[in-house]
């Protein structure tokens, strides 16, 4: 009879996987539990055997396509009158042959059976919760909350950790439900990404299934006479488990990165050379990574490094040691936090690379702080607070379009310049654990009530640490407004890979001389800092001029904007 092996059941929400190696070719004598094929899927590599001994007459799959679980790899002609796969295969065998006997005798009819055996068994595992990946060039994070403690009885989905990264805090659940035996992490902790942080003792029900499929067809029953054939959707994982890696849940899709295609082995090699095997391009089937491809990238990025590219995420600037300074009083040391590490490493790269110009100039707003009196009350209604920076965010989206050198960003790699057709502006929001830039998406298309109502929102969500790290992404402009403090001028660090930022500085009463006059009006100090790399100063100060001019004249928002 003929055997049609199926691609079995590989674990939960996994629906396909990658053939990476065909052990056996038509003609090919097989036994039980030999290697058919290799496969891998986004989170294992798996060697699937063979239920069933006999001559292999077709092969279905080929190494670097894509196959779906349930789909044949191959056909195997088994020899005798039934068929031993681990002693499941019982009475019902006779109830196949039975049905092609009678297919034999009435070859006018067509019949399609499907026999199925279960087995279920109660099985009590050990499993590894691990720190998951939460987002590019993130390799450990801060345990800053331990909800779970030996002996606690979780659910599946449940809030065990809070952790925080360089850019937010999270919660993150746990995938599967059961008794916490141990918990490797405590509050205060920074932990690796990967990194073992609580052990669960689960149970498991395991069914293993097996579906025999009796094809009895004209034109199959004339031409095999002598060959009766049977369907197997066999079920290896009784033989093999499979640790999944927990998923985080109410989370923006990038923070959890697909997994690239490349071996285990070919990912350990990339960590021990300290190179991310995400950023490495694979030359094989399906853009498949091996070593070769992980040493091209390495070269190259040294390369860069040679010729004095700072390659992005690093700093550039080389470490001084400090000097002892407890010679010469009492001190005290305390660890960066997180946010304060990372907000550290990303001005110290832009100031490095980024040629800085600072612009600055002063706004009359007297006639725009009467309308925002004037209005305060509706937007208050709607649920926002109608303020300056409001106001500014719709400014500088109609500025960004009139000037659209300031929505973009310089590829020095590829010498191209990237020009944005979406206007979103970042606010610099200081909070106690530093500064953050949430992004308010679509300022253009968006009313200064609306602006007002969602700028009130991102802010406590800073202040409350819930931001996510979807809610800090995708700006091309930032506003850092520091009116509500003091000063008069400063100088900001351009938001690379933005190109421009605008500071705001605290507003204050001015004689001004208009019509041989002088008259108190209230003057808001601007500070633009720019890329000068694609910014040139004439366009910078024509830029600020049109800010300015906004501010002072707010028809000209309707008329030009």
């Amino acid at each position: 009879m003929i055997v049609d092996f199926k691609l079995p059941h590989l674990g939960e929400n996994i629906n396909n996987a990658d053939i990476i190696k065909v052990h056996v070719k038509a003609g090919d004598k097989i036994e039980v539990d030999q290697i058919v094929v290799e496969i891998e899927t986004d989170k294992a590599t798996v060697e699937v055997p063979s239920e069933v001994a006999g001559l292999v007459t077709k092969v279905f799959v080929k190494e670097g396509t894509k196959a779906q679980v349930g789909e044949p790899v191959i056909s195997v002609e088994v020899n005798g009158e039934s068929v031993q796969s681990e002693g499941l295969l019982t009475e019902k065998t006779e109830d196949v042959r039975h049905e092609t006997q009678e297919a034999r005798q009435k070859v006018e009819q067509v019949k399609t059976e499907q026999l199925t055996t279960s087995n279920k068994q109660l099985t009590t595992n050990i499993y590894e919760f691990k720190i998951p990946a939460l987002g590019e060039n993130i390799t450990s994070a801060q345990i800053t909350k331990v909800l779970a403690k030996p002996g606690d009885k979780l659910e599946a989905d449940q809030i065990i950790l809070e952790i925080e990264t360089d850019k937010a805090t999270v919660e993150v659940p746990t995938e599967v439900g059961g008794v916490v035996k141990e918990v490797k992490v405590k509050e205060g902790d920074k932990a690796a990404i990967g990194q073992v942080a609580v052990v669960l003792e689960t149970t498991v029900v395991r069914e293993t299934e097996r579906k025999y499929e009796v094809r009895s067809a004209k034109d199959e029953v004339q031409v095999e006479e002598k060959k009766e054939h049977v369907t197997f959707n066999l079920q290896p994982e009784t033989k093999r488990e499979h640790t999944h890696m927990p998923q985080l849940v109410n989370l923006p899709k990038d923070i959890v990165k697909t997994v690239v295609p490349a071996a285990p082995s070919v990912r350990k090699f990339a960590r021990e050379i300290g190179i991310d095997v995400n950023q490495v391009k694979g030359s094989g089937p399906n853009g498949r990574i091996s070593i070769e491809d992980v040493k091209s990238f390495a070269k190259a990025l040294n390369e860069q490094i040679q010729k004095g590219i700072v390659p992005t995420g690093t700093v550039g600037i080389p470490h001084e040691a400090l000097p002892d300074f407890s010679k010469w009083g009492a001190i005290d040391r305390q660890q960066m936090s997180n946010i304060r590490r990372k907000t550290a490493g990303h001005l110290s790269y832009a100031w490095t690379t980024v040629p800085h110009v600072t612009q600055f100039d002063k706004a009359d707003i007297t006639e725009l702080e009467n309308l925002r009196k004037q209005f305060g009350k509706k937007v208050e209604t709607a649920g926002g607070k109608l303020t300056v920076t409001s106001v500014l965010l719709k400014i500088i989206a109609s500025a960004l379009k009139v000037f659209p050198q300031f929505n973009s960003s310089v590829d020095m790699e590829k010498n191209e310049i990237v020009y944005k057709k979406f206007y979103n502006i970042g606010i610099a929001v200081d909070t106690d654990r530093g500064l953050l830039v949430p992004v308010v998406r679509d300022v253009d298309r968006k009313n200064i009530i609306q602006l007002s109502v969602e700028l009130a929102g991102i802010s406590k969500k800073a202040r409350d640490k819930k931001l996510s790290l979807e809610d800090m992404q995708g700006g091309s402009f930032t506003i850092s407004n520091l009116g509500g403090i003091g000063g008069t001028y400063f100088t900001p660090i351009v938001n690379t890979p933005e190109v421009a930022i605008l500071g705001v500085s605290k507003s204050s009463y001015e004689p001004v001389y208009i019509d041989g006059k002088f008259e108190p009006r209230l003057m808001m100090p601007l500070s633009l800092s720019y890329d000068h790399r694609i910014i040139d100063g004439a366009d910078a100060i024509r830029f600020l001029r049109w800010v300015v001019n906004a501010l002072e004249n707010p028809f000209l928002l309707s008329l030009e904007g």
